[in-house]
């Protein structure tokens, strides 16, 4: 099959024009079911676990932010945890903004009027290995799997869009909730944490939850994106594969926590674009349309790849049957995705920059996401899809109780 461009000319084109950063990849998919608006409401934000995680319905907007860390000495640094904590808390609760004289600075930007509306805001903080390292005298404290990510399969990774000390996740019903918390956590924490990298974007859908409710959103490829999932409503599935345990060998102040992965993911659509929808199919073993696994008729139908030993019906090299090969030794490999896609404009040869920020959850880097990645490398879906950016953070435990705050226990 002729493309007209070979992807090695198209990549080549793309970074010598300055191209930006990229895109998603995965499957699923059925008739979209019928799912009603989402409840506008505050969440929570004390628990075992930082709520956002878990949070359903899934807002339609996201952002993630990394900052690198200026405090001097590890009781700066918990005084900005501390800071962090409290203004996150206020904003999740939609605490209406202090007023004071007008002589001076407001103390918020407005944006969000008089009174903050509910608009499901969640914010997420994690650690970056670089947070570890000599500043802050925590190195004996450091997550045992903690590092910095490193270059894997098909990556070009950015400085300028990679790592950092401390990353923070906003999602929100509309880009001005997440835009508001943003500014109000940098004005809280201004000087010592300083900002390194961002990208934001938005997801249509639930994919985290029971089947029965979900509308599984797509990703920019115009796949279904998050039809196998973990369902963040069963406890004991979380578990297994999110939430660090007691007896993981971890320190004690990770208890509760997990395992971040962020991937921003070009993808180069106008050559996806232009490749035939046989082919598109073949690469991530789904029917575009529906989602369901090729030969079947649903977007939840399982796939039944021991029937189909040669691949004559879903390639032995396609995207869902490398990344979820369904056995009993890939069950403990499956990680909670929760990232949103995202549009940049467009690069200097015009070419527009949009793909996926991939965020995942898993109770070990090494048997989650790092797993799944190695079975991914050299899949042939790389001639459309090129990781730019991102890290790998943990996120602190949940707070309980007014008198604490996130990391508490790690710079005590």
């Amino acid at each position: 099959m002729s493309r007209g461009i070979s992807r090695r000319g198209f990549v080549a084109g793309a970074l010598s024009a300055g191209a930006a950063v990229g895109a998603g990849a995965v499957a699923g998919c059925s008739p979209e079911p019928q799912v009603p608006q989402p409840t506008e409401r505050f969440i929570d934000f004390e628990g075992a676990h930082q709520p956002g995680i878990t949070a359903l319905p899934i807002p339609e907007q996201g952002l993630v932010a990394s900052f690198n860390v200026h405090a001097r000495n590890r009781a700066e640094l918990a005084s900005t945890l501390r800071e962090l904590t409290d203004e996150i808390r206020g904003l999740m609760a939609g605490k209406p903004p202090e007023t004071r004289d007008p002589a001076y600075p407001p103390v918020d930007s407005g944006i969000l009027g008089e009174k903050p509306p509910a608009d499901n805001l969640s914010i997420v903080v994690g650690v970056g290995a670089s947070l570890f390292d000599d500043r802050f005298g925590l190195a004996d404290r450091k997550p045992r799997e903690l590092i910095t990510m490193p270059f894997l399969a098909n990556d070009r990774l950015d400085p300028k869009l990679s790592h950092g000390d401390i990353s923070v996740i906003f999602e929100a019903g509309h880009n001005d909730t997440m835009q508001f918390a943003l500014r109000q956590l940098m004005r809280r924490t201004r000087s010592d944490l300083v900002l390194r990298w961002m990208i934001d974007g938005y997801a249509r859908g639930i994919g985290a939850g029971a089947v029965s409710e979900a509308a599984t959103p797509r990703n920019l490829l115009g796949f279904k994106d998050g039809t196998s999932n973990l369902d963040v409503s069963d406890d004991a599935l979380l578990d297994r594969h999110v939430w660090v345990g007691p007896d993981d060998d971890e320190p004690d102040w990770t208890v509760g926590g997990t395992y971040q992965a962020v991937r921003i993911i070009r993808n180069f659509v106008e050559f996806w674009d232009r490749t035939q929808l046989v082919e598109q199919e073949a690469l991530i073993g789904r029917a575009k349309v529906s989602g369901a696994p090729l030969g079947m008729a649903g977007e939840f139908d399982e796939p039944d790849f021991a029937a189909d030993p040669d691949g004559q019906r879903i390639k032995l090299n396609a995207h869902i049957r490398l990344a979820n090969p369904r056995t009993p030794e890939s069950e403990q490999n499956r990680i909670l995705r929760r990232g949103f896609n995202y549009s940049r404009g467009f690069d200097g040869a015009g070419r527009l920059d949009q793909g996926l920020a991939f965020i995942s959850y898993q109770r070990s880097l090494q048997k989650g996401f790092l797993a799944v990645q190695a079975r991914l490398k050299g899949e042939p879906l790389e001639e459309y899809i090129m990781p730019v950016g991102g890290g790998f953070f943990f996120v602190l435990p949940g707070v309980m109780g007014h008198d604490r705050f996130l990391g508490d226990e790690l710079v005590d």
